[in-house]
């Protein structure tokens, strides 16, 4: 049954909607009297977070339309908005089936699954121990450094053979073929679904196989039926793959959500993912389950399609869900580019893994077993044999750890700054060069190097940021610093292709493409922001983007690509729609009145930015020297336990630096506790909150606990108010005091729930409220202030925005999000 997604149908407008509409308005602007001619944003001075209220008081009346923030800037006025929704055709509807209820697992079943999952892992860990320390033993009796060498050859091929094969082994023994169906959450049957999905998806050589013709054997391997050709650039790797079709010559972007699965009321629903031959998937999308891409279809960025949709054969579509599109995405020309080339790449980064990176990650632990311990006599720590009874080594090592820290940060700095700048004399934009030769691993390395996130998290949200990005090769301008002209998390292909104009603000997660590809070809090209820009949160910026000076782009928005330049506007949604770049309400912040006070308030900021650099790079810093103690106690212990004190340094490094950075973040929220606030970016609260997002920074330790019991006792830890049973695939919370979960929700894999917003010069952050028995899906993000109701859902990639209130039971997608129902296509009768 072929389905798309309408608004749900509500009663047209009655003759006294008008009034009835100007009374809600004047009750939430506060205001006697609202005029039905009155603009809601210049007149009224109300902002998106005041609509949105707006939108929610309508809803709770039965008497009136229901109205969508996409309405409400398509149609400013009450006499407009009535007006168009008297013009608006209902669509006749099914009755939609009852939902489903709920499956939930018993208690036994749910701290069952968390002891047998902890038991995998012991168990994992123990063999993995045991053969790297029979492979150690053998590698360090070598008789000279060529043996040595020679032997980790050996053993590292060895290792990488068995990191190649076992999950795909354990996942035909443990599934054998996936099949359409459902998984109960907390089941045995969920067992074995995350034992192969955690050995898949972890797996160490995944980065080596994203991009590479690897990556395509690794997938068929699995099950996957791939066609000659297919490129795929996305890190995160499907897991049912049996379930998975990728046509010949088709590219799917980075950043791409292709799971085959999703969670959804106690269950895993798994399901077909069809992307046709030659067709074109965009960076940051989401493929949800029982979808099709036909042959030569392509997909925008930061797109999606829901469950039930399919692309034409041939055709362009874009947006959340995925609508018809005029727009080509596929932009570069093809080159000859046959099986043995690919074949040949792929035996190179083969060999390269066996003769250099096996080696080095070998010798690494062998130092760290050996040559660390060693050092102790000549950094002044007494003996070989390590005292840690006697209280002046704990100082002493404390010395070693600070340089060989600092110094190691010091050489990745050096490393970044140059080595890549070298690598780009090869590369020329504008060139269209073939896949899988010298310069594509240029530009692979390129992009590796100048992406790590440790000196965006330490630069950004302050002034130093930009002269970080002009090291790198960005062309940032410096005429008008801000103090947080970029977050904490940016992305390039290419950083010496990109530009940003005078006084431009970036939020996190911008992600700039100026790399575009076909299954055989690549081609840079520079990318400007334009000048007084801001760009939201989870921003696609590509190449040929229509945005010029004084644009405001809203999070998650789809970039056009079409139609004219936009210029002092702002852009909402995906599909993105033109709204007002500012209103007098957001202006009211107590922004500096004179250029006295914004330099002597920025150099306030930059101190106190300062602090907060200082303050994380310390606390890595003693982690860094909590590691190495570890690692100087297994030296000590090595020979009376032997290889199983690998698996038992993996347990504890792990739950090492768990407790570390939750008590770290609990500090810092314990010194300042977060509240909801609204402030200027020059108000030393705002400071505050950019402290916390660097203490909070280190939240990937924790992905190894996703689709575990555990991860919502971590979301306890970190103050998350967490109900029962939550099932937590791989979400991001960030100011997680503000949050309250309620029992059985689900979170899906790349889930957003973020409390706060900065928009130009302004900050806002408030509490999010999510009910029991709540969903939300792949990929989708959940701002301040919303409240979901018990038993909604959220689509996968929706943007459910500021101050949204989503009743009880209530099915919303789409970005910016609203109530949606699934319906026959035949029966709306209209394309």
């Amino acid at each position: 049954m072929d389905l798309t997604e309408y608004p749900t149908a509500r009663p047209g407008p009655a003759p006294d909607t008008e009034e009835a509409f100007a009374q809600v308005m004047a009750d939430v602007t506060g205001q006697e009297n609202v005029s039905v001619d009155s603009n809601f944003f210049a007149d009224l001075g109300a902002n998106s977070l005041v609509m949105a209220q707006f939108c929610a008081r309508v809803r709770k009346r039965a008497d009136l339309p229901a109205v969508s923030i996409k309405d409400i800037y398509r149609n400013p006025t009450i006499a407009s908005l009535v007006s168009a929704l008297a013009e608006t055709e209902e669509v006749p509807a099914e009755e939609p089936a009852p939902a489903a209820a709920p499956k939930r697992a018993s208690r036994l079943e749910y701290f069952g699954c968390g002891i047998l999952q902890v038991a995998v892992f012991l168990g994992y860990s123990y063999l993995v121990a045991q053969v790297l320390g029979v492979g150690t033993d053998w590698i360090l009796a070598g008789a000279s450094l060529l043996d040595y060498y020679l032997r980790a050859v050996v053993f590292g091929a060895m290792v990488l053979a068995v990191m190649c094969t076992l999950p795909i082994a354990l996942k035909w023994i443990l599934v054998g073929r996936w099949k359409p169906g459902e998984v109960r959450l907390w089941s045995l049957g969920y067992v074995r679904f995350w034992v192969v999905k955690t050995l898949v998806q972890r797996n160490p050589l995944v980065p080596l196989f994203v991009g590479s013709p690897l990556y395509s054997l690794y997938l068929r391997a699995l099950g996957a039926k791939i066609g000659k050709g297919v490129t795929i650039f996305s890190r995160f790797v499907p897991v049912c793959t049996d379930l998975l079709t990728v046509g010949e010559g088709a590219v799917i972007c980075k950043d791409t959500y292709f799971t085959t699965y999703r969670a959804q009321n106690g269950v895993l629903r798994t399901g077909p993912v069809s992307i046709g031959a030659h067709s074109y998937v965009g960076e940051m999308s989401v493929i949800d389950v029982e979808t099709r891409l036909g042959a030569n279809a392509q997909l925008g960025h930061a797109s999606s399609l829901h469950a039930g949709q399919a692309v034409p054969e041939g055709q362009s579509w874009h947006g959340v869900p995925a609508v018809p599109a005029d727009v080509h995405y596929r932009r570069v020309e093809p080159r000859s580019c046959g099986s043995v080339r690919r074949a040949l790449f792929a035996v190179r980064q083969t060999l390269t893994a066996v003769f250099l990176l096996a080696p080095v990650v070998l010798g690494l632990l062998g130092g760290a077993l050996n040559v660390l311990p060693n050092l102790s006599p000549a950094m002044g720590l007494g003996t070989a044999v390590l005292d840690f009874s006697n209280p002046k080594f704990y100082w002493k090592a404390l010395a070693v750890s600070f340089i060989l820290y600092f110094g190691l940060r010091l050489t990745g700095f050096l490393i970044v700054s140059f080595v890549p700048r070298l690598l780009n004399l090869a590369l020329k934009p504008g060139e269209v060069y073939r896949l899988y030769t010298f310069r594509y691993t240029a530009h692979r390395a390129i992009r590796v190097l100048t992406n790590l996130r440790f000196f965006k998290t330490l630069f950004g949200d302050s002034s130093a940021i930009v002269h970080y990005l002009r090291a790198l090769g960005c062309q940032v301008s410096k005429k008008e610093q801000t103090g947080s002209n970029f977050g904490l998390d940016e992305k390039y292909e290419n950083p010496y292709l990109f530009e940003s104009g005078a006084g431009t603000m970036v939020a996190d997660g911008l992600s700039v493409v100026n790399a575009e590809y076909t299954s055989t070809s690549f081609r840079l090209s520079r990318v400007r922001v334009g000048a007084q820009n801001f760009l939201g949160n989870h921003v696609v910026y590509p190449a040929g983007a229509k945005t010029g000076d004084n644009c405001l782009l809203a999070t998650k928005v789809l970039v056009p690509l079409d139609g004219p330049v936009r210029e002092g506007v702002g852009l909402l949604g995906s599909p993105s729609f033109e709204i007002p770049r500012s209103v007098e309400r957001d202006s009211q912040f107590d922004h500096p009145k004179t250029p006295e006070e914004f330099r002597r308030r920025l150099a306030a900021k930059t101190r106190h930015n300062l602090g907060a650099m200082l303050l994380y790079a310390v606390s890595h810093w003693l982690f860094f020297y909590g590691l190495l103690l570890l690692t100087w106690a297994s030296d000590v212990y090595y020979d009376l336990i032997g290889a199983p004190l690998f698996a038992i340094d993996t347990a504890a490094m792990l739950l090492y630096g768990m407790l570390y950075f939750i008590a770290l973040e609990r500090i810092t929220v314990f010194v300042r506790p977060q509240r909801p606030v609204s402030c200027s970016i020059y108000d030393r609260r705002f400071w505050r909150q950019e402290r916390f997002w660097k203490a909070a920074a280190a939240g990937a330790i924790f992905r190894s606990l996703d689709g575990t019991p555990f991860k919502g006792a971590v979301w306890r830890l970190l103050g998350v108010k967490v109900g029962k049973r939550l099932f937590d695939d791989g979400s991001l919370i960030i100011e997680k005091t503000l949050v309250r979960l309620g029992d059985h929700v689900t979170l899906n894999i790349g889930s957003v729930v973020q409390c706060h917003s900065q928009e130009d010069g302004g900050f806002k952050m408030d509490r999010i409220s999510i009910g029991s028995d709540c969903t939300v899906g792949t990929g989708a993000l959940v701002h301040y202030g919303v409240t979901m109701g018990d038993g909604s859902s959220l689509a996968p990639h929706s943007f459910l925005m500021k101050g949204t209130e989503v009743p009880d039971r209530a099915h919303w997608g789409g970005n910016p999000a609203h109530e949606i129902r699934a319906l026959r296509r035949q029966l709306a009768g209209k394309s």
